[in-house]
């Protein structure tokens, strides 16, 4: 069971496909918010999804006890807690009362204050989270070797459900998808320095395509700004419909660049290079998209990061030099090595 943000329940997707391809006689239930249904709906036949709203329908005591009684009935031999929070200890406890087999995640909170600390920093990394999800199969009993590579076949997923809307790939013709917000400030590139980086891209590649994913008001006005003066530009979370049509533009994608974000993590599954900025956060947090190059991470060198394992801090320094002292022409150099590969 894995709740919370999108992006840590895609980062499960590596390791549930890896254990789902190497225990073909296991089933598998991944219990998650219904907004993940679509990561895990085709990943295997041996995989099934439970949607569950612990946030309404399933909110509070009364809620989980209904939640659990729901699970129960299903007679699971195992139970993995990948979120290790206040509603999933209590459902643990409630499958330890009833002697299920039980394991939850460690996510190593001690090194993670010390790789954040104002001072005397430990800069060492962290287990990465597959490597946290992996090691709480394997004390279940199922050791698993990470070998995931993408959602999709080799060819990427078929562009004939989009129905047209994003155009035809041309030969030679790049796509570039951009996503250029996040949760929380301490992980955004400024928007005029991620609008420099498009236009920059599109005076070295006039042909490309840049599609922009990304949802919420404030994103769209950015995009529709975009989009008006760039006709290179389109906004594909407006133009398609479901998680899972994103998901199989991403599979086209030459390149993603993206924030330390869920769209990272998305693009990521999809077997997409992608090119990530980080600010107040840090690949060594554990926190790099799967199968992604460290060299394709760019950051600014400065003492005081990282400041923060969300992102979700005030800046220290009050002016987020960690974001906003990154030049342009570093991260569209970097998108152009991956273009030429």
């Amino acid at each position: 069971m894995r709740f919370s943000a999108l992006g840590d329940v895609a980062m499960l997707v590596p390791v549930v496909g890896s254990l789902a391809a190497q225990y073909p006689d296991l089933r598998i239930t991944v219990l998650s918010s219904p907004f993940a249904q679509s990561l895990f709906d085709e990943i295997a036949p041996n995989v099934s999804f439970m949607g569950a709203d612990i946030k309404g329908e399933y909110r509070g005591v009364r809620g989980l006890n209904a939640l659990y009684r729901r699970l129960a009935a299903k007679h699971f031999t195992a139970i993995a807690d990948m979120h290790d929070v206040l509603r999933s200890s209590y459902l643990r406890m409630r499958f330890n009362l009833d002697r299920y087999r039980v394991e939850h995640i460690d996510k190593h909170r001690a090194e993670r204050r010390r790789l954040v600390a104002a001072r005397d920093k430990d800069m060492r990394p962290l287990p990465s989270s597959f490597d946290n999800y992996a090691d709480v199969l394997a004390r279940l009993g199922y050791e698993v070797r990470l070998e995931f590579t993408s959602l999709f076949p080799p060819s990427g997923g078929n562009l004939r459900l989009l129905s047209g809307r994003i155009g035809e790939k041309k030969m030679f013709q790049q796509w570039i998808g951009v996503a250029p917000f996040a949760a929380h400030k301490g992980k955004i590139y400024p928007v005029e320095k991620t609008e420099a980086v498009v236009a920059e891209l599109i005076k070295r590649h006039p042909s490309c395509r840049i599609f922009l994913f990304g949802g919420g008001a404030r994103e769209f006005e950015v995009f529709d700004t975009w989009c008006g003066r760039y006709k290179n530009c389109l906004n594909a979370s407006a133009t398609l419909g479901s998680l899972r049509e994103e998901l199989t533009l991403m599979s086209h994608l030459d390149v993603m660049l993206s924030m330390d974000s869920a769209n990272m993590h998305l693009a990521s599954i999809c077997g997409t290079p992608v090119v990530s900025v980080w600010g107040a956060t840090h690949p060594s947090a554990g926190f790099m998209g799967w199968a992604q190059s460290p060299e394709n991470a760019v950051q600014a060198d400065l003492p005081c990061r990282p400041c923060s394992i969300y992102g979700n801090s005030e800046c220290l320094r009050g002016d987020y030099a960690c974001l906003t002292s990154i030049d342009p022409m570093t991260v569209a150099d970097r998108i152009e090595t991956l273009l030429r590969d």
